[in-house]
This record gives structure tokens, C-alpha cells and sequence, in this order.
């Protein structure tokens, strides 16, 4: 196989280290990967994931990138910085909260320019900013926005949500190898588990693609309500395998996935997600955020203390600090 092509923007490997706290809390020899201090444009895993994205699309000579998602988007934030580097256009259609299939029964007061947003702001990217709708309207839109671009003669490359790609997922199959070398410097076994937030699913995907028959089991805690997420799971898993060369085939039922923690809905915080700020910060001194980190840590909690997870933990911390500061805990 001849491994894609890959720009450098983060600062790898990222700190892999021990929780004493609360493995002295738990019972658990917990320990967390801090993809929040990546070094890219306020952190978090996307990076690993633009790595590759932007070398696509800096190959096929693109001018504009577009792609979708939340208002308050991490992986947004962070391809407008990508691009920024290398002189292409980021270009976005984006709602505040979108939905499967009905609006979420809670909604919480979106103020403008907060967070993510005034990021966004300060890299220029182009936001076209929608009423919210479901998905497929999303999609939709950011179609119709990379016509507009290519109407005006642009080359226009085109990214999906969240970078959840083969490309996206081949970034986190590499991140075991990371990982594995950390540990063999520290002189460490492997994990029995690895939890995480799980949502549009390349890091999900390429965790389990990456571990799938060992003895790690690959736990992602669901931040989108939707139970059939998992079939899209298994098509990136397809398409990462035909990247890789094939031989490793994965089915919906292979990614474990807890849908206890989403809350309100995707997008809003939950009462569970930001009392595991709380504790996570008051213990070690770490900030998780709303959306994802703060939900997958209070699974994590709640595993450990009905005893489906033990032994050696690893806590991924995907980022997202930005979101503390637009969905403060409550």
C-alpha cells in the first residue's frame, strides 16, 4: 500500500498519560490521550483527520474547499485554518442545530458570535449561515454553495462533515500506531478499553478498523441520537479498507456504541456531560466540552461504575474547548 499523502499541521504524538486522581477514584489504571492540545488552530482530533483532507485537496489544485455542519463546528474551525495555511478558500454551509428527522424537544438560545463562530470569523471563512433543518437540507446546501463556487470558474473541492472520510478514518488507524509507540517508550501494555465520543464517525471508524480481533475493546459514546449511524460506520470502514488494500471486512455491529449519554439531542449539552466536566477538571485540572468530550467522559463514569469497563482505560479527548465557552456548564 502506498500510504496517502499527508501535509503536517499538528504537533504529534499528542500526551498520553495517567489519570492518578481518578484511577484512585475508580479503581481503574486510567489514562487519557489529550488530542485537545494538539497545537492546531485551539486544538482537537480534527486535525489529525485535516492532515490528509488538505493534501487531497491541495493534489487536486483546488482554490475552495466546502464542506457543513454546526454552527459551533469544530472540524469547521479547523479546515478554515488548514486552508488558511495553504491558500485555498473555506467555504461552509452551516445551521445551528440540525436534525434527522424532527427538531430536538429542547433548544437552547444560540448568541451570535461566540465560541467557534469568532474564530471562524477571524480565519474569513465563507459561513452561509441556515435556518435549521435536517441533514439531507444541510447537504443539500453545501452542494448547492459548491456549485455557486464552481458557476464563478473556481476549482472547488468538496469535504463532508466532520472530514468523515477514508481519509479521515486512515488518520486515526495511524493514531494506534502513535499510540503504540508511546507506549513501548513508557514501557506500558496496551489498554483493555478506549472510550470516546463517537458522532460523524472517521475516528471511530479508524480506532476500530485499527484494533478490531485484538483484545482492546473499542467503546464510542454516541453524541448524535440516531441508532443507525453505524451502518454509515461501516461504509467509511469499506472504504478505509479499500484504501489499506483490503482484507479486513467490518459490519454496524462491530462499533459498540452507548446512546445513553446524547441528552437533549445532538448539539445540546446534558446534565451528565457537564457534571463530568465538573469532576474532570476538579480532579486533574483538564477542560472537556458540551458536546462530545464531557458526554463521552460522563459514559465513561457511568461504565465504570456499573462495571463494564475495568483494568487499563484510555480516555481519547477529542477537543472542542471552544464550546465551553458558548454552552457553559450549568
Amino acid at each position: 500500500m502506498n500510504p496517502p499523502r499527508r501535509l503536517p499541521l499538528i504537533q504529534a504524538p499528542t500526551p498520553l498519560h495517567r489519570l492518578d486522581g481518578l484511577s484512585d477514584e475508580l479503581g481503574l489504571d486510567l489514562w487519557i490521550k489529550r488530542d485537545d492540545l494538539t497545537g492546531f488552530a485551539f486544538g482537537g482530533n480534527k486535525g489529525r483527520k485535516l492532515e490528509y483532507l488538505i493534501a487531497a485537496a491541495v493534489a487536486a489544485d483546488a482554490e475552495v474547499v466546502v464542506t457543513c455542519g454546526g454552527a459551533q463546528s469544530n472540524f469547521i474551525r479547523q479546515l478554515g485554518a488548514a486552508c488558511a495555511r495553504y491558500g485555498i478558500v473555506c467555504a461552509a454551509a452551516i445551521m445551528d442545530l440540525p436534525y434527522e428527522d424532527a427538531p430536538p424537544p429542547a433548544k437552547p438560545t444560540r448568541k451570535e458570535r461566540t465560541g467557534n463562530l469568532i474564530l471562524d470569523d477571524i480565519l474569513g471563512i465563507d459561513l452561509r449561515h441556515h435556518a435549521d433543518d435536517t441533514w439531507e437540507t444541510l447537504y443539500a446546501l453545501a452542494e448547492d454553495l459548491a456549485k455557486e463556487y464552481e458557476a464563478k470558474g473556481r476549482r472547488v473541492y468538496r469535504i463532508p462533515i466532520g472530514g468523515s472520510s477514508p481519509l479521515g478514518a486512515f488518520a486515526f488507524y495511524k493514531a494506534v500506531e502513535e499510540i503504540s509507540g508511546q507506549l513501548l517508550r513508557l514501557n506500558e501494555p496496551w489498554f483493555d478499553h478506549i472510550v470516546f465520543a463517537s458522532s460523524s464517525g472517521s475516528t471511530h471508524t479508524g480506532l476500530e478498523y485499527a484494533l478490531h480481533g485484538t483484545e482492546t475493546k473499542v467503546r464510542g459514546v454516541a453524541c448524535d441520537p440516531e441508532p443507525e449511524i453505524a451502518e454509515d460506520f461501516a461504509k467509511l470502514a469499506e472504504g478505509l479498507d479499500a484504501l489499506m488494500g483490503g482484507g479486513r471486512t467490518l459490519t454496524a455491529a462491530d462499533f459498540k456504541l452507548d446512546f445513553r449519554f446524547v441528552g437533549p439531542g445532538y448539539g445540546i449539552p446534558s446534565e451528565a456531560g457537564d457534571a463530568a466536566i465538573r469532576r474532570l477538571a476538579r480532579t486533574e485540572g483538564i477542560f472537556l466540552d458540551p458536546i462530545y468530550s464531557g458526554k463521552a467522559f460522563a459514559g465513561l463514569l457511568a461504565m465504570s461504575e456499573e462495571g463494564s469497563i475495568g483494568g487499563r482505560v484510555l480516555f481519547w479527548h477529542t477537543g472542542g474547548t471552544p464550546a465551553l465557552f458558548v454552552n457553559p456548564p450549568q
